[in-house]
């Protein structure tokens, strides 16, 4: 009986529904399961997040802040995308950053015209030959338009940075943020020993990473780290 039972623990058996499984080999497993739980109770906030982050990006480049109504509707779009897109077995959906630097550089909002874009975005996604007409348009002008999408999303940034202030603290938080972040996208080796759902999530998106170092240290670090400074230059000059 004593001979069944060790034979019975075997890590042949973590693919049966019985059958004991040796500990060493079993909490790996765990594990995955743990950090797999743990990434899909996350993504909603990073969705909510990005939503939010968008919101006011593109308000702002109409001279303007995001109304409450507006930041919810986007939330709620975001939302009901992901489960759909759940429906279809795929990983939850944000919006795209690029729309940033397109409100910024055409100043258009309407939603029939965007809409619209979308409707001919899903019928060249269905019908090939739509795909194919909009594969001639010529490189040089998508060059020039992303190179100025981009440049007109990292500028919108530094605006969104300037209307909080550039305080020690808020450096500190961008500073760290952006370092680690792009640092670990360019190093996505480091997240090989993570189950493939974390690797997707973080290795592949320094925006996941940006926003967890960002969370982190605006609840860690003090509030008033200014004043902190602001003392201890003048006990220096004191003494």
């Amino acid at each position: 009986m004593h001979k069944t039972s060790k034979t019975e623990a075997s890590i042949e058996n973590i693919y049966r529904l019985e059958g004991r499984v040796p500990v060493a080999k079993a909490i790996p497993f765990g594990l995955q399961h743990i950090l797999a739980m743990f990434v899909a109770n996350i993504a909603p906030i990073i969705i909510a997040a990005a939503a939010c982050g968008l919101s006011a990006s593109e308000s702002a480049g109409l001279g303007r802040d995001a109304t409450t109504k507006e930041t919810s509707g986007s939330i709620a779009c975001d939302g009901f995308v992901s489960a759909l897109s759940s429906v279809f077995g795929c990983l939850p959906i944000t919006s795209f950053s690029q729309n940033v630097g397109l409100v910024a550089m055409t100043k258009v909002v309407n939603r029939f015209t965007i809409a619209t874009g979308a409707v001919i975005m899903i019928l060249a996604g269905i019908f090939p030959i739509f795909g194919a007409v909009l594969a001639t348009l010529p490189d040089a002008v998508l060059g020039g338009c992303t190179i100025m999408m981009f440049g007109t999303i990292v500028v919108s940034g530094i605006q969104m940075l300037g209307r909080c202030g550039y305080t020690q603290r808020n450096i500190t938080i961008t500073a760290l943020s952006l370092s680690i972040g792009l640092g670990f996208t360019q190093v996505p080796e480091i997240f090989a020993i993570f189950p493939r759902i974390v690797q997707t999530v973080f290795a592949e998106n320094c925006v996941a990473v940006v926003f967890i170092v960002a969370i982190i240290l605006n609840l860690v670090l003090p509030k008033n780290m200014e004043a902190h400074t602001i003392e201890t230059e003048t006990e220096t000059t004191a003494e």
